[in-house]
């Protein structure tokens, strides 16, 4: 299309428009909260009374001149129209107060194509662009004093000449009316119309009787009924073109266009239409057009977004944590002295209750400075056809695709959404292959002996693994589609990267699947914590795996197999016994739940009681995992205090606590599922980072000892090759569930450290591939850009390792790092993480924890179902009591009772062994 007018995008481009207009989207929020009065409903941020809605309406087009003949606007042609009238303020205010008045109208063409035009009762807007329009609305919102006062800030924000016309301008348009069927109504701000660009208006077609003024807080609905009782009501659509950028500008909305109005239609309110509440419901937007009426200019375009956000907050599908003054100083304030004192001593060097604010404030930071969104958004905004409305089963639900969790961002954290950033991605291609990783692991990684972690037992290194499977799966070609080709270092005979195939001079390894031809990686799950492990990522997936609303099981209680043997549940790649015990678990955990609910629900169907069981499950799991695997593998008081902050708030006797979270953070005194989703400026995802942190295979032993759980006395001894793949499942069933469980909790797994990356995973075949998955790992992170150690604790607000030694306190280890790298510089993450020092008590590095204590909260503050819908309604009060009730010992104890006199409070912690016959 060739257009005498274009558009100038604020900040210099569509996609830096695009960043100013979530921010200004965030802030209209604002004028919702600060309009809301008396904690009564969340209002529109404008607009927020409406006077008549009516669907008993109809828009005919008149000769529409050759040039305007387009789309839709075509002599004659007559479609019917919803129409509902307001008051401009964002607050519910007396009709009788002087105001601005809106009128919005939503032509229906068919079922795919709506039209919605949006005007004032003023013919010209205060505001020249989004960012004065946004300012001017939060300085003015919630009437009184502080409107004074926020006119004030914005003279300094805007500059007095310019908040001064702006007060002027409004001040004149707001007054008293009679009647809304005798304004003219203008869009102020222009659209496209074919190859014209257009602003248009709604006036009074010739005839209409004035109103004598009336009583009544709401007389503007009385009056407009009153009217329509007798006649129809009908007003004229007229347009004024676009003549050149100085008297008609596309992108100040301040100055008037002083151009002819053309009538081209007639709006019909049709005599004996009554307000419908209905109408008031429907959300305008005027991007619900099509590409010949698309919206011009950036006060047009911040529309887009900033009227999505305001519709979904007040209709309960996006939510705003209001952060009281205090908080937000005393946080600026802890930030800033942490930041000094973090300097000189770290915070797990600080006494239990400085270190409890410090990694407050630390997260504040994070979140503030490392949640980067890799989602390639819409920009510049482009036409749609009127969203659909919320379907109703995902209100209460969970879909296994992960969709709608978000209700205003229905995709967000879906199957197929990109990964985000902690940090920002660092290309560095001449660095792919240095220092050789086959180099690298053989020197760095791979296990001497093996070296135990002995604060935690091998249901800790099972249970990661079973979340990590339902957090993130990056996508792979087979091998020979998309290799990618790691040179042997020399002295090497070869590697075989196929069973029975030849050996070769390099490693190949399936190359992920992109989704830009770049580094932009989907996630093959979802990116909530929503147990899709054990029920598969797709609807069709987890129908293959139910029996009505049960999971299919066995009748001795275990997963059936498939003609490979390997067991069918949601996930099963990268399989072994640990797995198979922990997915064995969890489906019959499922299938007691059915049973409860259905005793207490009968007349519930299958769907509700699977949907509900598997909601229960999810959220204990997500329980479980912060209550007990986290503060077994951070074996600290500090760690364990804050993750149980996180999930139940602070005890009520903890009276210094409750006081420093009311001054600092008050939204977290109760625990997050307390709480209202925020994702904190960034839509939710898990990131390429918190992949990076999580690669924790040195927890797996090579060797297992498998006892009887009663006595104590040996049974087997197995390698990791012998209990995974499919001979897992013959291994499980003669065993059995209990003496696997009790096997792996008085046995220790690995330490998360150089030189203990377990044997067993330095050849294994995985789908038709032999790989080392050490090297993997580190061609991995390089690949997906994840910059290297040093670099990554920078990002991360941690101080830059100067010192080999300052790395790691292993003299030997300190030999092979020089050895194998260059620069202390160029030392691979997945190296560095193992490499350096954990606090005391902890299994994994500190910098690896930053990263954790960002993601670990955001897991659950973002997740509707374990936030504001977290209650009765939707998981029972049965399900929240099952929940608060069971803990992973409770859980082990349910479906093998005999376990109950060996296990520990914590699960994850060694077990005491029973003793054998004759044993002390």
């Amino acid at each position: 299309m060739t257009t005498r007018w274009h558009e100038v995008y604020l900040g210099g481009s569509p996609e830096a428009e695009r960043r100013l207009f979530e921010r200004m989207a965030r802030r209209i929020l604002e004028t919702q909260l600060k309009n809301r009065r008396g904690g009564g409903p969340i209002v529109a941020g404008f607009q927020a009374k409406g006077t008549f809605a009516t669907a008993a309406a109809t828009l005919r087009f008149l000769d529409v001149p050759p040039e305007l003949r387009t789309g839709y606007a075509v002599p004659g042609a007559q479609y019917p129209a919803a129409v509902r009238f307001s008051n401009a303020e964002g607050r519910i205010l007396d009709d009788h107060e002087p105001d601005l008045r809106g009128a919005a109208v939503r032509v229906t063409v068919s079922a795919d194509e709506q039209h919605d035009l949006l005007m004032t009762n003023a013919p010209v807007s205060h505001a020249r662009d989004a960012r004065q329009f946004t300012e001017f609305a939060v300085a003015t919102a919630g009437g009184g004093a502080g409107r004074y006062l926020g006119l004030v800030r914005l003279a300094f924000v805007l500059g007095p000449f310019e908040t001064v016309r702006m007060v002027r301008n409004v001040l004149s348009g707001r007054r008293r009316i009679t009647s809304v069927a005798t304004e003219t109504y203008w869009s102020r701000i222009p659209i496209a119309w074919g190859d014209e660009a257009v602003h248009y208006l709604l006036r009074p077609a010739p005839g209409t009787l004035l109103a004598a003024p009336r009583d009544g807080f709401d007389f503007l609905r009385a009056e407009m009924t009153s009217r329509l009782r007798t006649a129809d009501v009908r007003f004229e659509l007229c347009v004024k073109r676009y003549r050149d950028d100085r008297s008609t500008p596309i992108e100040d909305a301040a100055v008037p266009w002083r151009t002819p109005e053309e009538p081209v239609a007639v709006l019909t309110i049709h005599s004996g239409a009554t307000d419908d509440e209905a109408v008031h419901a429907l959300r305008f937007n005027p991007w619900n057009t099509t590409e010949e009426f698309r919206p011009l200019g950036n006060l047009n375009r911040v529309r887009k977004s900033a009227y999505d956000v305001s519709a979904a907050h007040r209709d309960h599908r996006r939510w705003v944590t209001e952060v009281p003054l205090r908080n937000r100083v005393a946080g600026a304030a802890m930030r800033s002295i942490f930041g000094a004192v973090n300097r000189f001593r770290p915070w797990h060097r600080l006494p239990s209750a400085l270190s409890l604010l410090n990694l407050a404030a630390l997260r504040d930071v994070l979140r503030r400075e490392n949640l980067i969104d890799t989602e390639p958004r819409e920009a510049p905004p482009t036409v749609r056809r009127v969203p659909d409305p919320v379907p109703g089963d995902v209100r209460e639900f969970r879909t296994h695709e992960g969709l709608w969790n978000d209700l205003s961002e229905p995709a967000m954290g879906a199957v197929g959404a990109a990964f985000g950033r902690n940090v920002p991605a660092r290309p560095a291609p001449e660095l792919a292959g240095e220092p050789n990783p086959v180099v690298v692991s053989r020197e760095l990684l791979h296990r001497a002996e093996f070296r135990p972690a002995t604060s935690l037992n091998i249901l800790a290194a099972a249970w990661i693994q079973f979340q990590v499977h339902d957090w993130v799966v990056h996508a792979r070609h087979p091998l020979g589609v998309d290799d990618v080709r790691v040179p042997l270092p020399p002295g090497m005979p070869g590697w075989q990267n196929t069973p029975g195939g030849p050996m070769e001079q390099e490693m190949r390894i399936g190359g992920n699947i992109t989704r830009d031809g770049g580094v932009l990686f989907g996630n093959v799950a979802s990116h909530w914590w929503d147990g899709s492990e054990v029920y598969g990522t797709t609807t069709a997936k987890a129908l293959e795996l139910r029996d009505g609303a049960k999971l299919r099981m066995t009748p001795d209680g275990y997963l059936p197999v498939d003609v490979a043997g390997s067991e069918i549940t949601g996930f099963s790649e990268a399989w072994w016994l640990g797995l198979g015990g922990m997915h064995t678990l969890f489906a019959r955990e499922h299938n007691v739940l059915c049973d409860e609910l259905r005793d207490r629900n009968p007349q519930w169907n299958d769907e509700r009681v699977y949907q509900t069981a598997r909601l229960i499950v999810a959220a204990l799991i997500a329980k479980i995992h912060t209550l007990e695997w986290t503060p077994a593998i951070l074996a600290t008081e500090v760690l364990e205090r804050a993750m149980n902050v996180n999930w139940s708030g602070v005890p009520p006797k903890d009276w210094l606590s409750r006081v420093g979270l009311w001054l600092t953070d008050v939204n977290a005194l109760h625990g997050i599922p307390a709480t209202t989703p925020d994702h904190h400026g960034t839509p939710y995802s898990l990131t390429e980072d918190f992949v990076t942190v999580y690669r924790m295979h040195p927890l797996i032993p090579d060797d297992y000892t498998f006892a009887d759980a009663s006595s104590g006395s040996e049974l087997s001894r197995l390698t990791f090759p012998e209990i995974s793949g499919d001979r897992a499942d013959d291994v499980l069933r003669k065993l059995g569930l209990t003496n696997v469980l009790y096997s792996f909790g008085v046995a220790h797994p690995g330490a998360i450290a150089l030189h203990n990356y377990p044997r067993a995973l330095l050849n294994m075949e995985r789908e038709g591939e032999l790989i080392d998955l050490s090297v993997v790992d580190l061609v991995r992170t390089r690949r997906r850009d994840v910059p290297r150690y040093n670099d990554f604790r920078a990002a991360l607000h941690l101080p830059r390792i100067t010192r080999w030694e300052d790395l790691t306190a292993d003299p030997a280890s300190v030999r092979k790092l020089r050895d194998v790298y260059r620069s202390i510089d160029e030392v691979d993450t997945m190296v560095g993480l193992f490499a350096e020092t954990p606090p005391d008590g902890f299994g994994f590095s500190d910098t690896a924890f930053r990263v954790f204590i960002l993601m670990a909260s955001r897991r659950l503050q973002s997740d509707r179902f374990l936030t504001v819908d977290y209650r009765p309604e939707i998981y029972t009060q049965f399900g929240l009591d099952w929940i608060a009730d069971t803990s992973m010992t409770a859980l082990i104890r349910r479906h093998c009772p005999s376990l109950g006199a060996v296990m520990p409070a914590n699960a994850f912690a060694p077990w005491p062994s029973a003793s054998p016959p004759g044993g002390g």
